[in-house]
């Protein structure tokens, strides 16, 4: 008989002795315990409980976590403990910020609220009330400046002013004069816009 004819076979492979080896646990044969339910906490394991035979009633529209303490216990729960809330927990919210409150700030309270409080509600009055004031806001610096009083810029175009001007340094927190400092319209931020209560 030629070779081609014969179906392939490996000569080097043993066959294997299935009925001498136990069975997988985790394969098909070892599922056949679980399905014939001859070992009782397999069974429980791998199937689960029946919650009515723990005195659950499952048809009930309330809640049952109030009711079901344990499936080791006999007892139902005693339910939600006594408690008190303390009065301080109960307070009122704080009124909102009112914009009259912020025009009777000094400037530099002003400022010290706009650098310290950011994306706050805070900032935004801050911030109104020193436009308010005569003081811009240079986006590029992240600086308020300010025109000096009773002086006119010596170069004013459509795009920018040469001047002198008062500019708050954040870093060391006071107010120092900038003489010829030149301001691009482009770069003083907007007015901000309050919000609505």
């Amino acid at each position: 008989m030629s070779s081609v004819n014969q179906p392939f076979r490996d000569q080097g492979i043993k066959p294997m002795q299935i009925a001498q080896s136990a069975p997988d646990p985790f394969g098909l044969l070892g599922l056949l315990s679980v399905i014939r339910m001859s070992d009782p906490d397999l069974t429980s394991l791998a199937l689960g409980i029946d919650l009515t035979t723990l005195g659950l009633n499952l048809n009930s529209t309330e809640n049952l976590n109030k009711t079901f303490g344990s499936p080791w216990s006999d007892e139902p729960a005693k339910g939600d403990p006594e408690f008190n809330v303390p009065k301080c927990y109960y307070a009122k919210p704080p009124p909102p910020l009112d914009h009259n409150y912020f025009s009777k700030f000094w400037t530099e309270t002003l400022l010290y609220a706009f650098y310290s409080m950011p994306k706050d509600e805070a900032q935004l009055h801050a911030a109104n009330i020193l436009y308010d004031r005569g003081w811009l806001y240079h986006k590029e610096q992240r600086r308020w400046l300010k025109r000096v009083p009773n002086t006119e810029p010596l170069v004013k175009t459509s795009t920018y002013e040469r001047g002198s001007y008062h500019c708050f340094e954040p870093s060391t927190f006071e107010i120092t004069l900038k003489e010829n400092f030149v301001l691009h319209y482009e770069m003083v931020e907007k007015r901000p816009g309050l919000p609505q209560h």
